[in-house]
């Protein structure tokens, strides 16, 4: 094994399978077309539904629900195997790490059943709807409001930056069912969007990275949406639901870190070994050596912490705090490690022709969603005074 491949702790024949399914899939069927979509801003639609004829959407959902029957590690190598390929089009995490978790926790039996598998087929692409144009990472100031009439919640309110939102069938909306109250009035509230009166998805928000992946607003005109669609069958307990599945979410982005972290180290190996500079590779000189040296430590250091990460989770000893840490320092690491790693390019690494080039747009959003980095020492601060 190498350096940048060494065993890992928990891989299985099955996860081998599944990460040769996931290469040959993001590597053969969606890499290739990353101009296209770029410049339309979004995937095609087809792309959801042969994800899920690969068994790629909803793999660790139980097999009753349509998914994989499999666990997180499922989804983490589906996540690795993405971002290995630089495939940030379209995010699975969104769709069945995190969606279909709040789904699995909180939903009634009858909610699973309908959508699911419907998910899992690709035949639904589900998204969440938190960040609003006055309210982010304070969640507790959400303007979005569903209030009770009758047998539905008439929604009015926006959203912004949503991702999967295009394509989204299936949004999962915070709410406000009490606009007096703060972190006890926000509720979760599933939308399905198609041919739905008075919803409206805004136009495709024009990013310095991840220019692939469809990020919208979406605006919500007296929505009527049934009351049976709240989730946890209960208001106000939508913040409390979120808390508890923050620390999955910002595993995965970490996982997805770190495998771009290693793709772009091995990047710049391969560069450096052929690029000539005073009549020998450019890896001959002591800098890119040390440079390189540095950067590798840096990915093994990731790839490390994101593992023992992946066993608290498997265990349910995962908490807040470490999961705070996780996102915050990879996601830092990799911006700092994708700079080193473009200024080894020279020149190259500014065309956007040269895959290093598109990492450092698209790592930099790492520090802001999932929550702040600066939230996240906060976090960890807290954590400490107890």
């Amino acid at each position: 094994m190498s350096l940048a491949n060494p065993a890992r702790p928990w891989m299985e024949p099955e996860l081998q399978q599944l990460r040769d399914t996931a290469r040959r899939f993001f590597e053969t069927e969606c890499a290739p077309r990353h101009e296209e979509w770029a410049e339309q801003k979004h995937v095609d639609r087809k792309i959801w539904r042969r994800a899920g004829e690969l068994g790629l959407l909803c793999a660790g959902m139980p097999e009753e629900y349509g998914g994989g029957g499999g666990h997180f590690l499922h989804e983490a190598v589906i996540c690795e195997e993405q971002q290995r390929a630089m495939v940030n089009s379209f995010s699975i995490n969104v769709h069945s790490g995190i969606l279909a978790h709040y789904l699995l926790a909180y939903g009634s039996e009858a909610q699973k059943k309908r959508w699911l598998p419907a998910m899992a087929s690709g035949e639904m692409v589900g998204a969440i709807a938190m960040t609003e144009p006055g309210a982010g990472t304070d969640l507790q100031r959400i303007r979005t409001t569903a209030l009770r009439d009758g047998d539905h919640y008439v929604v009015n309110g926006a959203k912004t930056f949503i991702t999967n939102g295009l394509h989204a069938d299936l949004v999962c909306v915070a709410v406000k069912t009490d606009p007096q109250a703060q972190a006890k009035g926000v509720s979760l509230l599933m939308m399905e969007t198609r041919d739905l009166p008075g919803f409206r998805r805004g136009r495709l928000l024009d990013k310095i990275g991840q220019r692939a992946q469809d990020t919208v607003e979406l605006f919500f005109d007296d929505v009527r949406v049934p009351a049976a669609n709240l989730l946890g069958g209960e208001e106000g307990r939508g913040f409390a639901q979120l808390m508890q599945q923050l620390p999955r979410e910002r595993l995965l982005i970490a996982v997805g870190a770190a495998a771009t972290m290693q793709r772009a180290v091995d990047e710049t190996l391969a560069y450096v070994q052929q690029r000539q500079v005073f009549g020998a590779p450019l890896m001959a000189l002591q800098n890119t050596r040390f440079k390189l040296a540095e950067c590798q430590t840096q990915a093994t250091l990731a790839r490390s912490f994101v593992d023992d990460c992946i066993a608290r989770l498997q265990r349910g000893e995962l908490d807040v705090p470490t999961a705070a840490m996780a996102k915050w320092w990879i996601t830092d690491a990799l911006c700092k490690v994708v700079d080193e790693c473009l200024q080894l390019h020279g020149g190259y690494g500014y065309m956007n022709e040269y895959p290093i080039a598109r990492m450092y747009a698209d790592a930099r959003v790492g520090r802001i969603y999932g929550g702040a980095n600066e939230v996240m020492k906060e976090i960890i601060a807290r954590g400490m005074e107890r």
